[in-house]
Protein backbone atom coordinates (compact mmCIF):
# COMPACT_ATOMS: atom_id res chain seq x y z
CA UNK A 1 0.00 0.00 0.00
CA UNK A 2 2.78 2.40 0.94
CA UNK A 3 4.55 2.21 -2.44
CA UNK A 4 1.26 3.17 -4.08
CA UNK A 5 1.40 6.48 -2.21
CA UNK A 6 4.85 7.46 -3.50
CA UNK A 7 3.34 9.45 -6.41
CA UNK A 8 1.49 11.50 -3.78
CA UNK A 9 4.82 12.74 -2.37
CA UNK A 10 6.04 13.58 -5.87
CA UNK A 11 2.90 15.57 -6.64
CA UNK A 12 3.24 17.42 -3.35
CA UNK A 13 6.88 18.30 -4.03
CA UNK A 14 5.99 19.71 -7.45
CA UNK A 15 3.06 21.69 -6.06
CA UNK A 16 5.20 23.15 -3.27
CA UNK A 17 7.81 24.42 -5.72
CA UNK A 18 5.24 25.71 -8.22
CA UNK A 19 3.37 27.48 -5.43
CA UNK A 20 6.56 29.04 -4.05
CA UNK A 21 7.50 30.38 -7.48
CA UNK A 22 3.98 31.75 -8.00
CA UNK A 23 3.94 33.50 -4.61
CA UNK A 24 7.42 35.01 -5.16
CA UNK A 25 6.49 36.22 -8.65
CA UNK A 26 3.27 37.80 -7.38
CA UNK A 27 5.24 39.47 -4.60
CA UNK A 28 7.84 40.78 -7.06
CA UNK A 29 5.07 42.37 -9.15
CA UNK A 30 3.49 43.90 -6.04
CA UNK A 31 6.85 45.49 -5.14
CA UNK A 32 6.48 47.71 -8.21
CA UNK A 33 3.73 49.50 -6.32
CA UNK A 34 4.61 48.78 -2.66
CA UNK A 35 8.32 48.64 -1.70
CA UNK A 36 9.70 45.46 -0.22
CA UNK A 37 10.15 45.45 3.55
CA UNK A 38 10.65 42.82 6.21
CA UNK A 39 7.10 43.02 7.54
CA UNK A 40 5.64 42.41 4.07
CA UNK A 41 8.06 39.53 3.48
CA UNK A 42 7.02 37.82 6.72
CA UNK A 43 3.37 38.28 5.76
CA UNK A 44 4.10 36.67 2.38
CA UNK A 45 5.62 33.63 4.08
CA UNK A 46 2.68 33.22 6.44
CA UNK A 47 0.23 33.41 3.52
CA UNK A 48 2.19 30.80 1.55
CA UNK A 49 2.27 28.44 4.51
CA UNK A 50 -1.37 28.93 5.50
CA UNK A 51 -3.00 28.82 2.08
CA UNK A 52 -0.60 26.59 0.14
CA UNK A 53 2.15 24.57 1.85
CA UNK A 54 0.26 23.20 4.83
CA UNK A 55 -2.86 22.24 2.80
CA UNK A 56 -0.71 20.65 0.06
CA UNK A 57 1.21 18.59 2.62
CA UNK A 58 -2.01 17.88 4.54
CA UNK A 59 -0.49 18.83 7.88
CA UNK A 60 -3.04 18.81 10.69
CA UNK A 61 -1.82 20.99 13.55
CA UNK A 62 -3.19 20.81 17.08
CA UNK A 63 -2.26 24.25 18.45
CA UNK A 64 -2.42 24.31 22.24
CA UNK A 65 -1.62 28.02 22.62
CA UNK A 66 -0.64 31.02 20.52
CA UNK A 67 2.62 33.00 20.61
CA UNK A 68 2.82 36.31 22.41
CA UNK A 69 3.23 39.40 20.25
CA UNK A 70 6.32 40.96 21.86
CA UNK A 71 9.73 40.65 20.17
CA UNK A 72 11.42 37.59 21.65
CA UNK A 73 13.73 34.70 20.99
CA UNK A 74 11.56 31.64 20.38
CA UNK A 75 13.34 28.35 21.06
CA UNK A 76 11.97 25.01 19.91
CA UNK A 77 12.90 21.36 19.91
CA UNK A 78 13.68 20.00 16.44
CA UNK A 79 11.99 16.89 15.01
CA UNK A 80 11.48 17.37 11.28
CA UNK A 81 12.54 19.58 8.38
CA UNK A 82 8.96 20.90 8.35
CA UNK A 83 9.23 22.28 11.89
CA UNK A 84 9.74 25.85 10.57
CA UNK A 85 6.80 25.40 8.19
CA UNK A 86 4.49 24.44 11.04
CA UNK A 87 5.78 27.02 13.52
CA UNK A 88 5.96 29.97 11.10
CA UNK A 89 2.34 29.37 10.10
CA UNK A 90 1.56 30.92 13.50
CA UNK A 91 4.68 32.97 14.24
CA UNK A 92 6.33 35.84 12.38
CA UNK A 93 10.03 35.30 13.02
CA UNK A 94 13.43 35.24 11.39
CA UNK A 95 14.61 31.62 11.42
CA UNK A 96 18.18 30.69 12.29
CA UNK A 97 18.94 27.74 10.00
CA UNK A 98 21.92 25.58 9.08
CA UNK A 99 23.98 26.91 6.18
CA UNK A 100 23.49 23.61 4.29
CA UNK A 101 19.89 24.61 3.56
CA UNK A 102 21.22 27.50 1.49
CA UNK A 103 22.17 24.94 -1.15
CA UNK A 104 18.58 23.77 -1.69
CA UNK A 105 17.36 25.32 -4.98
CA UNK A 106 14.18 27.47 -4.92
CA UNK A 107 13.73 26.80 -1.18
CA UNK A 108 16.79 28.88 -0.39
CA UNK A 109 15.49 31.88 -2.33
CA UNK A 110 12.10 31.71 -0.67
CA UNK A 111 13.78 31.48 2.73
CA UNK A 112 16.11 34.40 2.06
CA UNK A 113 13.23 36.57 0.86
CA UNK A 114 11.04 35.91 3.88
CA UNK A 115 13.47 35.95 6.80
CA UNK A 116 16.40 33.59 7.35
CA UNK A 117 19.73 33.84 9.14
CA UNK A 118 22.23 31.23 7.97
CA UNK A 119 24.66 29.75 10.48
CA UNK A 120 27.56 27.34 10.03
CA UNK A 121 27.52 25.59 13.39
CA UNK A 122 31.03 24.23 12.84
CA UNK A 123 32.44 27.76 12.54
CA UNK A 124 32.97 29.82 15.68
CA UNK A 125 33.05 33.04 13.62
CA UNK A 126 29.72 32.14 12.00
CA UNK A 127 28.12 31.39 15.37
CA UNK A 128 29.33 34.72 16.79
CA UNK A 129 28.08 36.63 13.73
CA UNK A 130 24.73 34.86 13.97
CA UNK A 131 24.27 35.85 17.61
CA UNK A 132 25.12 39.47 16.72
CA UNK A 133 22.57 39.39 13.89
CA UNK A 134 20.03 37.87 16.28
CA UNK A 135 20.40 40.75 18.74
CA UNK A 136 20.20 43.32 15.94
CA UNK A 137 17.02 41.75 14.55
CA UNK A 138 15.34 41.64 17.97
CA UNK A 139 16.24 45.28 18.59
CA UNK A 140 14.53 46.14 15.28
CA UNK A 141 11.31 44.69 16.69
CA UNK A 142 11.28 41.23 15.05
CA UNK A 143 11.14 37.75 16.57
CA UNK A 144 13.85 35.12 16.18
CA UNK A 145 13.24 31.36 15.94
CA UNK A 146 16.10 29.11 17.11
CA UNK A 147 16.47 25.33 17.33
CA UNK A 148 19.05 25.11 20.13
CA UNK A 149 19.61 21.36 19.75
CA UNK A 150 21.57 22.25 16.60
CA UNK A 151 20.20 19.19 14.80
CA UNK A 152 17.10 16.99 14.78
CA UNK A 153 16.27 14.82 17.78
CA UNK A 154 14.74 11.37 17.38
CA UNK A 155 14.34 10.32 21.01
CA UNK A 156 11.46 11.03 23.38
CA UNK A 157 13.38 13.86 25.04
CA UNK A 158 15.36 16.62 23.39
CA UNK A 159 19.07 16.60 22.78
CA UNK A 160 21.16 18.95 24.97
CA UNK A 161 20.60 22.62 24.09
CA UNK A 162 23.46 24.87 23.02
CA UNK A 163 23.60 27.71 25.54
CA UNK A 164 24.82 30.63 23.42
CA UNK A 165 21.31 31.86 22.57
CA UNK A 166 20.32 31.87 26.23
CA UNK A 167 23.44 33.70 27.37
CA UNK A 168 22.91 36.39 24.74
CA UNK A 169 19.23 36.72 25.68
CA UNK A 170 20.07 37.12 29.37
CA UNK A 171 22.81 39.67 28.68
CA UNK A 172 20.53 41.83 26.50
CA UNK A 173 17.35 41.36 28.59
CA UNK A 174 15.51 39.59 25.76
CA UNK A 175 12.54 37.31 26.59
CA UNK A 176 12.88 33.64 25.66
CA UNK A 177 9.66 31.93 24.57
CA UNK A 178 9.77 28.11 24.47
CA UNK A 179 7.97 26.06 21.82
CA UNK A 180 7.23 22.34 21.99
CA UNK A 181 6.54 20.49 18.74
CA UNK A 182 5.77 16.78 18.44
CA UNK A 183 4.59 14.47 15.66
CA UNK A 184 2.18 11.58 15.93
CA UNK A 185 3.98 9.31 13.43
CA UNK A 186 7.58 8.13 13.63
CA UNK A 187 7.70 8.58 9.85
CA UNK A 188 7.80 12.34 10.44
CA UNK A 189 11.11 12.20 12.29
CA UNK A 190 14.09 13.28 10.20
CA UNK A 191 16.15 10.07 10.08
CA UNK A 192 17.42 10.08 6.46
CA UNK A 193 20.24 12.58 5.71
CA UNK A 194 19.18 12.95 2.09
CA UNK A 195 16.55 15.70 1.98
CA UNK A 196 14.62 14.31 -1.01
CA UNK A 197 14.46 10.76 0.35
CA UNK A 198 13.31 12.07 3.72
CA UNK A 199 10.60 14.13 2.01
CA UNK A 200 9.29 11.01 0.24
CA UNK A 201 9.43 9.04 3.48
CA UNK A 202 7.38 11.61 5.35
CA UNK A 203 4.89 12.76 2.74
CA UNK A 204 4.03 9.51 1.01
CA UNK A 205 1.51 9.01 3.81
CA UNK A 206 -1.86 10.76 3.63
CA UNK A 207 -1.53 13.21 6.53
CA UNK A 208 0.91 14.56 9.08
CA UNK A 209 -0.42 15.21 12.59
CA UNK A 210 1.42 17.70 14.79
CA UNK A 211 1.08 19.00 18.33
CA UNK A 212 2.32 22.58 18.75
CA UNK A 213 2.47 24.50 22.02
CA UNK A 214 3.81 28.01 22.65
CA UNK A 215 4.96 28.69 26.20
CA UNK A 216 4.96 31.89 28.20
CA UNK A 217 7.95 34.23 27.70
CA UNK A 218 10.76 33.72 30.23
CA UNK A 219 13.16 36.40 31.43
CA UNK A 220 16.26 36.20 33.60
CA UNK A 221 19.65 37.81 33.94
CA UNK A 222 21.10 34.31 34.24
CA UNK A 223 21.53 32.57 30.88
CA UNK A 224 21.99 29.15 32.46
CA UNK A 225 18.72 29.57 34.32
CA UNK A 226 16.94 30.58 31.10
CA UNK A 227 18.39 27.49 29.43
CA UNK A 228 17.29 25.16 32.22
CA UNK A 229 13.78 26.60 32.42
CA UNK A 230 13.18 26.39 28.66
CA UNK A 231 14.71 22.90 28.42
CA UNK A 232 12.56 21.55 31.23
CA UNK A 233 9.35 23.15 29.92
CA UNK A 234 9.85 21.80 26.39
CA UNK A 235 10.60 18.27 27.56
CA UNK A 236 7.64 18.23 29.93
CA UNK A 237 5.32 19.52 27.21
CA UNK A 238 6.40 17.06 24.50
CA UNK A 239 6.07 14.22 26.99
CA UNK A 240 2.46 15.29 27.60
CA UNK A 241 1.85 15.38 23.83
CA UNK A 242 3.29 11.89 23.41
CA UNK A 243 0.94 10.51 26.06
CA UNK A 244 -2.08 12.08 24.33
CA UNK A 245 -1.65 10.34 20.96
Amino acid sequence: MRHLLLPLAMIRAILLIVGMVMFMMAYAVSCIFIPHNLTRALRLRKSYLKFWAIPVLNIRVHVKSKPKTQPAVFVSNHRSFVDPIVICRYLDAFVIAKAEVASYPVINKGAELTGIIWVDRDSKDSRVATREKMIETIQQGYNILVFPEGTVGKEKHTLPFRKGTFWESAEHDIPVSPIAIEYKSDLDLWVIPNFLLQFFRQFSKWETVVSLTFGEPMTSGDGDQLHDNAYQWINTTIETAQKSW
